[in-house]
Formats: structure tokens, sequence, C-alpha cells
């Protein structure tokens, strides 16, 4: 079987017991989370949720990007988002490569990237780029996390 059969297989099991489709789009918690796409990171477990809860937007690193932020502000202007939490992680794979390395690797000279060079620094610029953004409702809340992939833990940074 390919990956997109077994894909396929699932989600058969899953409709069969599906029961959320009246959730509204407006997520109950008022939250959009912006995160890594890391394969380990369970952003419904990590931050206590279920389906219909909160927005959740994921990208390589986490970082705010032009889609991010198209995505986020959807949410904060049209589906009654109030907070906003950025959460990068330890152990990251942006933070292993430079521009440069991934460039020549994916053969791709006008991507950036959005590595990672200091962790702590590019979760403040992400964070500090979404605060000082003039296209948020005024009294968004913007917090930053770091999640630690071996443990479990979330802290909060900013």
């Amino acid at each position: 079987m390919s990956a997109f059969d077994d894909l396929l297989a699932s989600n058969e099991a899953f409709a069969a017991e599906f029961a959320a489709g009246e959730l509204p789009a407006p997520p109950a918690k008022h939250l959009a989370v912006l995160t890594c796409m890391d394969a380990r990171i369970l952003p419904l477990a990590v931050f206590g949720l279920e389906p219909g809860d909160a927005h959740i937007v994921r990208n390589a690193g986490g970082r705010v990007t032009d889609d991010a932020l198209r995505s986020l502000l959807v949410s904060t202007h049209i589906l009654d988002v109030r907070s906003i939490a950025v959460v990068h992680h330890t152990e990251c794979s942006m933070a292993r490569f430079s521009q440069e390395d991934l460039s020549v690797q994916i053969g791709s000279d006008g991507v950036d990237f959005r590595v990672i060079g200091d962790p702590e620094a590019s979760l403040k610029d992400d964070v500090g780029q979404l605060r000082s953004s003039p296209w948020f409702p005024p009294d968004t809340d913007i917090r930053g996390y770091e999640y630690d992939v071996r443990t479990g833990r979330l802290r909060q940074i900013l």
C-alpha cells in the first residue's frame, strides 16, 4: 500500500465515526496557533484543545510568513480570534541549516526559507512582527512560546 492508500483507508475509518460536522468556523476558544509543521508537535494535545477550539497554522519553523500573516488576519478580522500563540520548538530542523545550505540543497535561490539562527531571537522577531502590525485589532493578545519536543512542556517566552 502507498501512503495515499493508507490515507484513504484511515479517512474511511475516521468518517465512519465523524461527529464534528456541525462545528462553526470561528474557533470556540477565539485562539489561533502558529507553529512548526514538525510531525512531533500535536497542537491540539499540546494546548489541551479539542477540534473546533482553535485555528492551527503550520509551516516550516512556525515562522511569520506572508501566508501565515494572511491566515491570521482572516482569523482575527473574520472569524473572531482574539489571541494568537506563536510556538517555536526545540530541535527544529530550520535551526540546523543556513539559508545558503537550503538554497543549494533544494536548488532554489529565490526562496527565503526563514531559517532560525538564534531560536529565542527568531521567536521574538516573529511575535514582534505580529504585535507591530497595523492590521491586527488593537486588543489582539499575541504571545510566544517554546515547545520542548523531548518533554512535551510548553514555556512562555513572550
